[in-house]
């Protein structure tokens, strides 16, 4: 008997035709670039974060700074939490304790102003 004019009868099988597109094929995956290696250090908290130390070479609105470091490199910064509660203030030419995360590197957090 066909299904009642309702639609409240048992449905048609769906079938997994598989991928809809070659990106979400089975097998392996493309290979990641290698790491940038640099001669800093990692902090101790387990996250990965990367310590460096630069100077505050502009100030930018919203509490954004630009973090230029020994190697030439610049970064786009924000305060940490502990210094906007503590208002510690940062000017041009201040020296800065930086983590940068690995998996943004142009981005960075100041942990500390260095004298």
């Amino acid at each position: 008997m066909a299904n009642p004019p309702n639609g409240r009868g048992p449905k048609p099988q769906q079938h997994n035709n598989g991928p809809r597109n070659n990106n979400q094929r089975g097998g392996a995956r493309p290979s990641s670039p290698a790491p940038v290696k640099a001669k800093v250090t990692s902090s101790d908290d387990g996250e990965g974060e990367i310590e460096m130390e630069g100077v505050v070479s502009a100030v930018l609105a919203g509490t954004m700074f630009r973090v230029k470091v020994a190697n030439g490199h610049e970064f786009l910064a924000h305060i940490s939490g502990k210094m906007r509660k503590r208002f510690i203030r940062l000017v041009v030419g201040d020296r800065v304790k930086i983590e940068v995360s690995p998996y943004d590197m142009s981005k960075a957090r100041i942990t500390f102003r260095l004298n």
